[in-house]
């Protein structure tokens, strides 16, 4: 369950105007909103989208390839444009120092959605301003980088670590991870992604790909190694299952060995689909939820929002054994550890109608006790509040005296 501890807080907070009126969050380290990219933008738009609702001003930096800055307005919510030119991880070192530029003279408190430009931070440092890091998911573990990427994201951690106000985990074992490196407990606090209760979902969605309700499962996941793609399709592949795989993601063949090994060995089966990348909610929604079975293959992170969103949906689960999946997933999903035993377990879940039917239940009662309810945008608000006073004070006047655990 999620325990918070307050403490007794500082005796020189402003008044409830003053506060009021200094409810102000600039969000960064995202595409932007609507999210349409992954789990960081679909969880900017719902916080922002809640704390608009709650009194807040809320400001969403984008990027854009318009030629410039330009500012618009989305649900009550603003959207700062920043035009970048370049496209790959170069455009996005751009945007994210463009933005970082920006909000030096945008008054707020600042949350900083992932740490891959961290080093920018020492700006917002130097200028003694409130920024809140999202910790992400252990960036620089992935397989898909070189050795200098690595070198690149592990000092840009540090710099999150050195010169953020306060970190957000999104899993308990992030949190420890960065406890054992010497962070202070005081200064991260743990908050796992939740997601809307997903109690139905339109099936016609499906006719469009030629499926039917219960009669295939599915992998929604970015097409890298880490995510156990290539073993999961290989493991699916080894015989007839009577049933479809469906693969969400985009793949370039013709530019990404990872991507064309995956599909040279898709081919050795008629019962593997992939349907591209896909961005429109309900659509996604459908097809994970009218799924047999959701298969989740990663390998490092922390609080995935798909796997949570799964759950929602009241999905069973198969997922690549490690303390991130299990601890989301919990002890009645079913797991693998390469290519083997993925075979293994399909071979036994997929026709028991029983036993999926018992993992149902179970992600649906996990996703009540551990994130249902707002319980991440509510656990946000509260560490936002506490730092409200900070536009006129040091920082160190208003640093968080409450730790938000999560535990098993």
């Amino acid at each position: 369950m999620i325990q918070v501890h307050v403490n007794e807080p500082p005796n020189n907070l402003p008044n409830m105007e003053d506060a009021m009126e200094n409810r102000k969050l600039l969000i960064l380290g995202t595409r932007g909103i609507p999210g349409n990219h992954g789990g960081f933008e679909t969880f900017a738009e719902r916080l922002a989208i809640y704390l608009k609702s709650a009194g807040w001003q809320v400001c969403v930096y984008c990027q854009s390839d318009e030629k410039t800055i330009l500012t618009r307005e989305w649900n009550g919510i603003e959207l700062i444009d920043i035009p970048v030119s370049r496209e790959g991880a170069l455009g996005s070192i751009i945007f994210d120092l463009k933005a970082t530029l920006h909000a030096l003279k945008n008054p707020g408190i600042i949350l900083l959605l992932g740490y891959n430009t961290a080093v920018f931070s020492i700006l917002w440092f130097i200028k003694k301003r409130v920024v809140i890091t999202n910790m992400d998911g252990m960036e620089w573990w992935r397989r898909k980088w070189t050795l200098l990427q690595k070198i690149w994201l592990f000092l840009n951690e540090r710099c999150a670590c050195w010169f953020s106000t306060h970190l957000i985990a999104d899993h308990p074992g992030i949190r420890m991870n960065f406890l054992e490196q010497g962070v202070s407990s005081d200064k991260i606090t743990c908050v796992p992604y939740c997601s809307e209760l997903v109690p139905s979902a339109d099936p016609r969605h499906l006719e469009r790909y030629g499926l039917k309700p219960n009669q295939y499962a599915i992998i929604i996941a970015r097409p890298e190694p880490e995510n156990s793609i290539l073993e999961v399709v290989a493991a699916f592949a080894e015989k007839p299952r009577g049933y479809k795989l469906v693969v969400l993601g985009k793949y370039l063949p013709k530019n990404n060995a990872y991507h064309k090994e995956v599909l040279a060995v898709a081919s050795q089966s008629t019962e593997v689909l992939f349907l591209g990348a896909i961005y429109d909610t309900e659509v996604v929604q459908a097809l994970r939820y009218h799924a047999r079975l959701y298969i989740h293959g990663h390998t490092v992170g922390g609080t995935n929002p798909s796997l949570v969103e799964a759950l929602a949906a009241g999905m069973p689960v198969l997922g690549h054994y490690n303390r991130f999946n299990y601890w989301v997933a919990g002890s009645e999903a079913e797991y693998f550890y390469e290519q083997k035993d993925c075979s293994l377990q399909l071979s036994q879940i997929l026709g028991n109608d029983q036993r999926l039917r018992a993992m149902r239940q179970s992600s649906f009662e996990r996703y009540q006790k551990l994130f249902s309810n707002n319980r991440d945008v509510k656990a946000y608000e509260e560490l936002f509040l506490s730092y409200v006073d900070s536009y006129t004070l040091d920082v160190s006047v208003s640093q968080s005296k409450r730790e938000v655990v999560a535990q098993r």
